[in-house]
């Protein structure tokens, strides 16, 4: 295939595989496509080791680094809040509306090793410009080809300094204005990501996002993403106008993949219908698996999430909690676990290496581009 991303690239297919799995990424990009490993659950130690592993994994083969630095959020006048000042501004009705929601799931209090969650490995709060400035001298110490921003446009500095050691940067969008203000900020690739998609996302559907954001920001490349996971979506992401696409959920019900066992049980057993957006994990609307978490927040009685880096931090430890007691079958730990997913997780019914998902997806491909070009004939 050829597109503007494969030569951007040097890559086979046009297919970017978002992961926090190292093995994902390495597989993807052995594969043909590019693998992007999502650094924001990462310690700084742990993405050191991570992206040198990558490195030896997949020789010169190209791969990328995601950070998620928003625009706007709590205490970012200073770069952001310390891990001490979010602690003391989170309302102690929030404090015991969780303790309170714990207790009634039967949710064991016992920390003694309690791995540290990734809210909590820095004294800077998560999401914050101090945290991903750190992640951004890491990554530009190794060599990945390409570095993303998930959240809002790149800030200028981490832009320049990209652009210097020659790498590409990609801003994820999820309306027209907001892919015309990352263009504006420098980005040289575009995520048109429909609400379709997993982890945070907004509102408009992929279908009608994807031209919109071509259209207005032409010749900038676009990858379509958001409820592509098949080779006919990404067929027609590619007929709306897509150079590519970026794939995220898909890779969750991988055979390398690290999801939570009970998490990703719950996925290859879940349809379409049960995602939602939520603001119940990290403050920003977030598309992920409905269970009793996500129910016991929206009740009406219930305290309105906070915002982002707050409620992470709030909902930390006992997302640390619920992980380690979600195996036990009937446990109320079970009930409450979730994951970020997107609406593809209704395909998502079995497990298979990362690298055939890219092959499977590839021969739907041309089977579906072969198709339409049959309807074609005379």
């Amino acid at each position: 295939m050829q597109t503007p991303i494969t030569d951007m690239f040097d890559i086979e297919f046009p297919l970017m595989a978002f992961s926090h799995c190292r093995d994902v990424v390495a597989a993807v990009s052995k594969a043909g496509g590019l693998g992007v490993l999502g650094a924001v659950g990462h310690s700084d130690e742990g993405l050191e080791v991570d992206l040198a592993w990558i490195e030896e994994e997949i020789g010169d083969l190209p791969y990328g680094v995601d950070l998620i630095v928003p625009a706007r959020y709590a205490g970012d006048g200073d770069g952001g809040f310390s891990m001490e000042d979010v602690f003391a501004l989170i309302p102690d009705g929030h404090r015991d509306f969780l303790t309170d929601l714990l207790e009634r799931y039967g949710v064991a209090e016992n920390l003694d090793d309690l791995p540290e969650g990734w809210a909590g490995r820095s004294v800077d709060a998560p999401f914050s410009a101090n945290r991903a400035a750190r992640q951004v001298d890491i990554a530009l110490a190794h060599r990945p080809s390409l570095m993303a921003n998930a959240l809002g446009p790149p800030p200028p500095d981490m832009i320049e300094r990209c652009h210097e050691a020659g790498m590409k940067v990609a801003a994820l969008a999820g309306t027209r204005a907001h892919a015309e203000r990352n263009v504006n900020a420098g980005a040289d690739i575009i995520i048109a990501q429909g609400a379709e998609a997993g982890g945070h996302t907004g509102e408009i559907g992929t279908m009608v996002l994807i031209p919109e954001i071509v259209d207005a920001i032409a010749p900038v490349p676009v990858l379509g993403a958001g409820g592509i996971g098949r080779g006919r979506q990404m067929a027609a992401a590619m007929a709306l106008g897509a150079a590519g696409v970026w794939c995220g959920s898909v890779w969750l019900t991988t055979e390398e993949a690290e999801t939570d066992p009970t998490v990703k049980k719950k996925m290859l057993d879940a349809g379409s219908s049960d995602t939602l957006r939520s603001r119940s994990l990290t403050g920003k609307p977030a598309r992920m698996l409905r269970t009793a978490w996500s129910d016991e927040w929206d009740r009406e009685d219930t305290p309105d999430p906070l915002g982002m880096p707050l409620q992470p931090i709030l909902t930390n430890e006992a997302q640390q909690r619920i992980n380690r007691a979600a195996h036990i079958e009937g446990s109320g730990a079970e009930k409450l676990a979730t994951y970020f997913v997107g609406q593809i997780v209704g395909t998502m019914n079995r497990s298979r290496p990362a690298g055939q998902v890219v092959i499977d997806i590839i021969e739907e491909f041309i089977e579906a581009t072969e198709s339409l070009a049959r309807q074609l004939e005379v």
